[in-house]
């Protein structure tokens, strides 16, 4: 088994110590920048200096894009599913139908 990497990320003002998989140490540091972007950006944007705030603000935006990758990934996912039954329907009409 492979050993666990020690890392800090950097959130807001504080570093977080964490132990990570070596596999997930990149995945790991490019959240932590992209969460590092986001507060910038809304600090700039909103002239914001509570963390608290900047960090709610945040949350809410990643929640709210996580919803709606869902919902379009449902609905790409249910209509497959329908066409799939469709095929099926029609091939078994199909299949009962043929002298085989």
């Amino acid at each position: 088994m492979a050993e666990l990497l020690s890392i800090k990320i950097k959130i807001g003002n504080r570093e977080y110590p964490m132990r990570v998989h070596p596999d997930d140490e990149q995945r790991i540091r490019k959240a932590g920048k992209l969460l590092h972007e986001k507060l910038k950006a809304y600090r700039d944007r909103f002239g914001l200096d509570d963390m608290q705030d900047l960090l709610a603000m945040v949350a809410f935006d990643v929640m709210a894009d996580k919803l709606k990758v869902e919902a379009s990934t449902g609905q790409v996912t249910e209509s497959a599913l329908l066409r799939i039954q469709n095929l099926n329907k029609a091939l078994d009409e199909t299949l009962s139908t043929t002298d085989i």
